[in-house]
């Protein structure tokens, strides 16, 4: 089942009673905040958080024609180098782990491809094959 609209909507009152609402509004790839504690040699705690690394990045989206300037994680940019493609990532990512921002984008792109999952598998038959580096002498 592919996530349509009304399924963001469905999902809408569960994402807005998560503590890290930021992560929303961007490409987070699933990260939020951590909690714990500092703990110097007195070993007197106190309480601190680690925020995700994110970044504003511009992506070429082939569907849409234009550049796209969102905030990514630094895990969800490795994912998107990983796919090839800003657009490939949209389509292949899990829908949790979008965020709306995400799934708005997702949407948007599968307007304009209606055929992308044949557009996809023309991506990865047309995709050069790595070399393969021998080690003999």
């Amino acid at each position: 089942m592919f996530p349509t609209l009304s399924t963001c909507l469905q999902l809408a009152p569960k994402i807005a009673s998560q503590p890290f609402k930021r992560s929303q509004n961007g490409l987070y790839h699933g990260k939020t905040v951590l909690y714990g504690n500092n703990v110097p040699f007195s070993e007197h705690r106190t309480r601190r958080r680690w925020l995700p690394n994110i970044q504003r990045k511009t992506f070429w989206s082939e569907a849409l024609g234009k550049d796209v300037r969102i905030k990514v994680s630094m895990c969800a940019l490795r994912t998107i180098r990983k796919h090839g493609s800003f657009d490939k990532y949209l389509l292949l990512t899990k829908p949790e782990l979008l965020g709306w921002e995400g799934m708005r984008l997702r949407i948007s792109v599968r307007e304009k491809w209606p055929d992308w999952q044949e557009r996809l598998r023309k991506m990865e038959e047309t995709k050069m094959p790595t070399m393969a580096t021998s080690t003999s002498s």
